[in-house]
């Protein structure tokens, strides 16, 4: 595969469903070594793809195609980036690379400061070879009960 494979476009709201479940695919294919099953299994909370049309109608989440099909994306905010998703079949080839670019130029947009995130656990070593320091540690939990899901606090 080479970057020639994808393109990267803005997110439209008929987007919401391959990204809720591209988010539910990396997750599961990626996370599953650093994380619980039972963690696994609640990470997603009751999201459904009604709560990505939400995220896509504020305009900053940017997806990347292969093939027609949605494959990665990231969303930011002013000062976060605040999810980058990647299928486990296409990891490994630049599209997260590209992708956190994309995401720190959006999030740098109307920010003066630092650029923070929330990295997951396998995912830390990946935005520090672009920057990123880790300055903290958390949890999160969706409701749902069950073990927190640990977080690490990342800077740029």
């Amino acid at each position: 595969m080479d970057m020639s494979e994808f393109s990267f476009r803005r997110a439209d709201r008929k987007d919401a469903k391959a990204v809720f479940e591209l988010t539910k695919s990396s997750i599961n294919g990626l996370a599953a070594a650093s994380y619980s099953p039972a963690q696994i299994r609640n990470w997603m909370g009751d999201r459904t793809p009604e709560f990505y049309e939400k995220l896509i109608e504020n305009g900053r989440m940017t997806v990347c195609l292969r093939g027609g099909a949605v494959v990665a994306f990231v969303d930011s905010e002013p000062g976060e980036v605040t999810r980058l998703f990647v299928l486990p079949e296409v990891a490994g080839f630049g599209l997260g690379r590209r992708l956190l670019e994309i995401g720190v130029a959006e999030a740098r947009a109307g920010h003066t400061g630092a650029i923070r995130l929330e990295a997951t656990l396998n995912a830390e070593g990946f935005y520090k070879k672009f920057g990123f320091r880790t300055v903290g540690r958390g949890h999160f939990s969706h409701g749902l009960g069950g073990d927190l899901i640990e977080i690490i606090h990342m800077e740029l």
